[in-house]
């Protein structure tokens, strides 16, 4: 296997599979369309080509028979049918798992056979003729030479002035080189280092890796005939090559009388091709006036025959430039690499300003003032260039969101349930870290949301609801996060039904049961084993899946919160940070120490009398605006000596994770700042209530606190005398 392209394949593939899996989906929902079915033949051609040139066989195989099935619906031998949408996904389905095969490092898995059978016999076709069948594309060595366009008419005529030989240069290229395409690209470059090609059919990026390996390129040059012969025999993994001089009845031009008289009127004027062209413009007439359209205007505007640029000529001024492609793709070590240099200088820069402002108090001179300059200099740039990389880190929600409607088709057939998926925000960036780590939470609330909140059918017409259900996947920006709905119009969460599961399963005790509010009760659905499926399914029941999203969550620095009505609905509200890389973080002290906490687990911070701190059933508590919230010293979690300050207030900090809520105490409140987060290394491992730390301006190193696990570890003790 060629090592050095399977990046490039794999993330190609990854494109094609997408693709085919939404062109599959618009074939079920809006019947035969001659547009989808053409995408999805060009998909599967694309994979078939790529996976032959990686020796993937079986890939190859796959894709070569959906590919003939797909030739054989676009010529109308074939309806479009629920059977063949199934077999199309099926076969999907096995791509995806060769593909993971691939990514993984593994023998294939996959038994491909019965597919492959099933492809070739469907719609009655003898699958005993399918070994020897011809590819769909495949057509013989250019069916005569195409015709020239005004343009390139001119461009000939003007090099037979010029003295130049025009040639037809027909190379087949070996049957035995792996990559045809990249071999095309070297003869390309190889005759416009001899000459200049002006035309090339196909041009090197469109060639079939699965096709005869055809080549036809139209050359001007100073050589002769058996000169450019032997040349192109030479050419390296070339089978044949046939050099035949351009006929004078190819090199005139066609088109209307008024395009003819037009452009001869111009180029005799100034013997210009420009003119010409601009002159045929103003008759009105057309570059296509007489029908011809050549080869190259009929692959696309991407694809011109120019001369290089390094010899410059006199159609250099109207030859169309070639198109450059906007995106470049990097290496997503790389990037890592970047982030992680951008994030020491935003640490010295935090540095920068600690000396300024130190320097300032001793000193009032202009040094000073310069470097105060300097640093507030820096601070723009280095903020401009965070700004930028992290922009480069960001991708659209839509590549996680594309994987849904298949699964909700799938859902919904599996459970007998008419399910209408709603999705809005696509566009929405993120980090692509968190794309990748939510997609597990999102897809358990999904299933969840099909299994357990949208009513069958006919449960849902008896209610008086439409008979299908929908169910909204939202993504937006809010305050400087991503907050993601999972959102059904289901049957909600009924709080007593919650309850008596819980008991049923003890996950609850009775007492604990007889002091839950409906709020407490519904948000039961996040404890481990808690499940009120009757019977286990392949979609839910087992008791594991709503732990996992919270704890994940938490685990990304994010929260999740439920909001429900019974009858109505169900909507789960995920808010993320945007990147994991720097976030904003509150510098707080706790006995001398300085200690981050993320600002996206923040609600509130406030400042209280000791004696509004209240006791209830033995838990100290604070009750503002008639929410009762816990409250804590974090300096007992973290045993650090607390000395209390009488007749002073005392500042609370008040965090959420999830459903809770957490007042904390805390000696002095710093201020907020962007935080670099560094990891604490393979020597000191995971610790329970520490993110990880980061570097201060005064240098030193500060930890960042881990809310999700304080919460769960202080939340119900009494912690205040």
């Amino acid at each position: 296997m060629l090592s050095e392209y399977r990046e490039i394949f794999l993330e190609e593939l990854e494109e094609q599979l997408q693709v085919m899996d939404g062109e599959i989906l618009k074939l079920e929902q809006s019947g035969e369309s001659g547009t989808v079915i053409q995408s999805l033949f060009r998909a599967a051609h694309t994979i078939k080509g790529s996976s032959a040139a990686m020796g993937f066989e079986e890939m190859k195989q796959l894709t070569h028979e959906m590919e003939h099935l797909l030739d054989r619906v676009r010529s109308g031998q074939l309806a479009v049918s629920g059977a063949l949408i199934d077999l199309l996904f099926t076969a999907l389905d096995f791509l995806k798992q060769l593909k993971r095969d691939i990514v993984g490092g593994e023998p294939s898995s996959a038994d491909i056979s019965d597919c492959v059978r099933a492809l070739r016999s469907f719609g009655g076709e003898d699958p005993g003729l399918a070994g020897d069948r011809p590819d769909a594309e495949e057509m013989p060595a250019h069916r005569g030479k195409p015709s020239l366009s005004l343009d390139l008419g001119l461009r000939v005529q003007e090099r037979m002035e010029l003295g130049q030989k025009l040639f037809w240069v027909d190379i087949r290229i070996a049957s035995e080189c792996l990559i045809r395409g990249a071999r095309a690209y070297v003869i390309h470059s190889a005759l416009n280092e001899h000459g200049d090609v002006l035309l090339a059919d196909p041009e090197p990026e469109g060639l079939d890796e699965e096709g005869p390996g055809d080549l036809l390129f139209l050359y001007a040059g100073n050589q002769s005939r058996e000169e450019l012969q032997v040349f192109a025999d030479g050419l390296m993994e070339v089978e044949r090559a046939v050099v035949e001089p351009l006929a004078q009845e190819e090199a005139a031009l066609s088109g209307t009388g008024a395009v003819e008289r037009a452009a001869d009127s111009a180029a005799a004027a100034g013997n210009s091709a420009a003119a010409a062209v601009n002159a045929a413009d103003a008759a009105g007439a057309g570059g296509r006036a007489g029908g011809v359209v050549s080869a190259e205007e009929s692959a696309g505007p991407a694809r011109s025959a120019t001369a290089p640029a390094a010899r410059p000529s006199s159609e250099d001024a109207t030859a169309p430039a070639k198109a450059k492609s906007p995106t470049i793709r990097v290496s997503v070590e790389r990037l890592e690499h970047l982030m992680n240099l951008v994030g020491e200088l935003v640490i010295d820069q935090t540095r920068i300003h600690q000396v300024e402002r130190t320097q300032r108090r001793r000193f009032a001179d202009e040094t000073v003032d310069e470097l105060g300059d300097i640093a507030d200099h820096l601070s723009r740039i280095i903020g401009d260039l965070q700004e930028s990389v992290m922009k480069t880190r960001m991708l659209p929600i839509e590549q996680l969101f594309n994987r849904f409607p298949r699964m909700i088709r799938d859902l919904s057939r599996m459970l007998g349930k008419e399910i209408e998926l709603v999705l809005e925000g696509k566009d929405t960036e993120l980090d692509r870290t968190l794309i990748e780590e939510i997609a597990d939470p999102l897809i358990h609330l999904i299933r969840n949301a099909v299994d357990h909140g949208i009513e069958k059918p006919e449960v849902r017409t008896l209610s008086g609801k439409n008979a299908g259900g929908v169910l909204t996947i939202r993504a937006a920006h809010e305050d400087n996060q991503v907050v993601i709905y999972v959102q059904d119009d289901g049957a909600g969460i009924d709080p007593a039904r919650m309850i008596r599961s819980a008991l049923e399963k003890g996950v609850i005790t009775r007492e604990e049961a007889g002091q839950l509010s409906d709020r407490e009760a519904v948000e039961l659905i996040f404890r481990p084993g808690f499940s009120t499926a009757s019977t286990v399914s392949d979609v839910s029941g087992r008791g594991v899946g709503m732990d996992i999203v919270r704890s994940h969550i938490e685990k990304l620095n994010g929260l999740i919160d439920i909001e429900t009505r019974l009858g109505q609905g169900t909507c789960f509200k995920i808010k993320l940070p945007l990147t994991l890389a720097i976030i904003v973080g509150l510098q707080v002290k706790l006995g001398g120490r300085t200690f981050i906490v993320p600002m996206s687990n923040i609600a509130e911070i406030v400042r209280v009398n000791p004696d509004e701190i209240r006791s209830i059933q033995g838990q100290s508590v604070i009750v503002l605006r008639n929410q009762v919230i816990p409250v804590a010293r974090l300096h007992d979690y973290l045993q650090i000596p607390y000395t209390a300050n009488p007749g002073s207030h005392i500042p609370l900090v008040i965090v959420g994770s999830a459903e809770k809520r957490l007042a904390l105490v805390v000696d002095e409140l710093i201020g907020n700042q962007e935080i670099v987060i560094k990891s604490l290394g393979p020597f000191i491992g995971k610790v329970d209530g520490i993110a990880g730390a980061t570097i201060l301006g005064d240098g030193n190193v500060a930890l960042i606190l881990e809310i999700a696990s304080i919460i769960g570890r202080i939340g119900g003790q009494r912690l205040l005398p």
